[in-house]
């Protein structure tokens, strides 16, 4: 019988595989930015290793989401807003018509607007 934390951890790992991938980052790349060592984030992608919540802060930090998304995809965080943002932000950044530069600047007015809806 499978165990459902190891799927959940599983799946965190492929969610920031798929992350980095869609940021074009190598994982020497993601673990400088995110100030890891390589074999730990490789470990953390195949779901050998939970990471603490300071280092999905800095891995989040590291591609460009917001650490509520990643803790979301962690199972840390259970807010419907954070996980239909999330869907919203993977959906930018996954736009290839779009550079770097026009996805950072929609991710920030969505996200303003986002935080400006919560108030």
């Amino acid at each position: 019988m499978p165990d459902p934390w190891q799927a959940h951890v599983d799946a965190l790992g492929q969610f920031i595989r798929d992350q980095r991938q869609l940021a074009k980052l190598s994982l020497r790349e993601l673990a400088e930015r995110a100030r890891v060592s390589n074999p730990y984030l490789s470990q953390v992608e195949r779901g050998l290793h939970e990471p603490s919540v300071r280092v999905l802060a800095a891995i989040a930090t590291a591609l460009g989401l917001s650490a509520e998304t990643l803790l979301t995809e962690a199972g840390l965080l259970d807010d419907q807003e954070v996980a239909s943002g999330s869907s919203t932000e993977r959906a930018i950044r996954a736009d290839s018509a779009l550079t770097a530069e026009q996805k950072d600047a929609l991710l920030a007015v969505y996200q303003s607007y986002v935080a400006a809806n919560r108030r």
